[in-house]
């Protein structure tokens, strides 16, 4: 096989990129992006198979990090002893603070995901980020219900409600395109909210272990 050209695959991300930011995933195709090129559709099926390979390429790597290191974070956070995890409730909010950070630093990727992404793979991106924080409150609530907290009954809806908001809410940063200054300073004032929420609902009082 001849070596693939490594400009015209960095080109083919940009431009895909490009188109897939300005008409949507399902409007958009690989002849409007060759035509951006000044290439042929075959030179682009000689890199990806279809449409939907290309936005994989484009925004998985970021995509995947996130959900990683977030599902790992939640993960760890679980293996604490309970009084840990119940006093480090708001500690967790600084691992939002990097997610924040990570999609600032990719931020296109993330819009595509966010506003672009219908009919991919990703269309439900923020969903699978909604259930693992949604889980991990649960799997917390139960441990503190079996230590014999007393405690409000917490059920799987309302924490996929409760997490679905924390989660539409950092992404709204990315639909409005908004400077990372004035999201950080709104997602820092949503923390507290939400951290004082989860305090309430889960019975607990600021700094109770």
């Amino acid at each position: 096989m001849r070596p693939l050209n490594e400009k015209l695959a960095a080109d083919l991300l940009e431009a895909g990129k490009k188109v897939f930011l300005e008409m949507g995933f399902q409007n958009a195709s690989l002849r409007k992006i060759a035509a951006l090129l000044g290439v042929t559709t075959g030179a682009i099926y000689r890199y990806y198979t279809d449409k939907e390979a290309l936005f994989d390429a484009i925004v998985s790597e970021p995509a995947e990090a996130l959900v990683n290191r977030y599902r790992a974070s939640q993960q760890n956070h679980a293996a604490k002893p309970l009084d840990e995890q119940m006093g480090g409730i708001s500690g967790v909010s600084e691992e939002n603070m990097w997610m924040m950070e990570h999609i600032y630093k990719y931020f296109d990727e993330f819009k595509l995901i966010v506003c672009c992404s219908a009919g991919t793979g990703y269309e439900h991106y923020i969903d699978i980020l909604v259930e693992i924080e949604a889980n991990s409150a649960m799997q917390l609530s139960e441990k503190m219900q079996a230590a014999g907290h007393e405690m409000p009954l917490l059920n799987d809806e309302l924490a996929h409600m409760i997490s679905s908001g924390l989660f539409n809410c950092i992404f709204e940063t990315v639909r409005h395109d908004m400077p990372k200054d004035k999201a950080f300073a709104y997602i820092e004032s949503y923390q507290l909210f939400y951290t004082a929420g989860w305090m309430k609902i889960l019975g607990l009082e600021e700094g109770e272990s």
